[in-house]
């Protein structure tokens, strides 16, 4: 029997060694660019997904009004906690509260900023926005004038001095939170609102009214322009906490109206409704409210079931400090029930020009 043998193999040249090396390199760098690539892509996409999710938990979700109730009031049972300290008062004299700011920081609170008359694109036509933002359209509004900030707590506490109105929820003892004396106030309801514009000689602004002031006439998605600059707010937990007003000088709209996106989301003084020609669900105006359920499950997870009834949401703008970026967009609505309060729940006025 025979055996057939292999020929022998010759040994590499040094040339041939260096050539193979050469392949050996490039193939071990392909390989690493490649998984590179991959696991960039996939993080990537992961990032996508977590921030899918979290702008869904973000935001209020106008399918689900089991969120919505989560999201837009955070205080069930706010209101009831409200009636049973309305026998404390503030613990502050007028002079205590005149000296809660300079006189420079008083004079610039005070300040109302005068908009033209005239026409500007309101709503937006989008197609990646909530319903309720649609249709854009033309509004012609006559001048008027509206706060350069939000309502802060200084001033709410001239307010409940005067008139002897319940504090804010988060006031302790009757005084303002340490150190938040030119924050926005916070913890009012759209009825504490009302109170507070009507004692000032004012009244809070109309949907259309916020919206111009925020954009301008050019239907700009922010008051700066139309792409997101985190550094122009305060809004996702970037702070974590409301900022003193005009903190972002560089977030100014057109006119010169400071905060009008994230720190509070503002009162206006309408009614959730549906734009003329909205594609909405008219669903989604109805108030719903939590009521009790019998259920084991529901019990246990602390849901609510949620059932129709009268009344109307009133319309919050400008997003918040704890909101969605994009809810921050001068075109977006909000909306909670009127005798809601919560801790980025703010507002301010906004007054008719004689003549106008």
């Amino acid at each position: 029997m025979t055996t057939d043998k292999l020929p022998r193999r010759q040994p590499l040249t040094a040339q041939q060694r260096a050539v193979r090396k050469r392949y050996l390199g490039a193939t071990f760098v392909t390989c690493v660019v490649l998984s590179l690539v991959g696991g960039t892509i996939h993080v990537l996409d992961l990032g996508f997904n977590r921030m899918t999710e979290m702008r869904d938990k973000a935001m209020i979700n106008l399918d689900d009004e089991h969120e919505h109730i989560r999201g837009a009031g955070e205080e069930l049972f706010t209101q009831q906690k409200h009636q049973n300290r309305l026998a404390q008062g503030i613990d502050y004299t007028a002079s205590e509260v005149d000296g809660l700011l300079t006189a420079e920081q008083w004079q610039e609170i005070e300040t109302m900023i005068v908009i033209p008359e005239g026409t500007f694109i309101m709503g937006t036509d989008r197609k990646r926005t909530d319903r309720q933002n649609r249709p854009e359209r033309m509004v012609t509004l006559p001048a008027y004038k509206i706060d350069k900030h939000p309502v802060t707590n200084a001033q709410y506490a001239r307010f409940v001095l005067e008139t002897g109105h319940v504090p804010p929820l988060n006031w302790k003892n009757g005084k303002i939170p340490s150190g938040k004396e030119y924050h926005p106030v916070t913890m009012v309801s759209w009825f504490n609102a009302l109170a507070y514009a009507t004692w000032a000689g004012k009244r809070l602004p109309t949907e259309a009214e916020w919206e111009k002031a925020a954009r301008g006439s050019d239907g700009r998605r922010w008051p700066w322009g139309d792409t997101m600059e985190p550094d122009r707010l305060n809004t996702y937990y970037n702070v974590g906490d409301t900022t003193p007003v005009g903190s972002y000088p560089q977030g100014a709209s057109p006119y010169g109206v400071m905060g009008m996106a994230g720190n509070v989301s503002e009162w206006t003084a309408e009614d959730f409704v549906a734009y003329p020609g909205s594609d909405a669900p008219s669903d989604m105006f109805n108030v719903k409210a939590p009521t009790k359920t019998d259920s084991g499950v529901m019990k246990a997870m602390k849901m609510v079931e949620i059932a129709t009834t009268k009344g109307r949401y009133k319309v919050l703008r400008g997003g918040s400090w704890k909101g969605d970026p994009f809810s921050t967009a001068s075109y977006h609505r909000n909306f909670s029930w009127p005798h809601f309060a919560s801790d980025f729940f703010g507002f301010r006025c906004a007054q008719d020009i004689e003549g106008s």
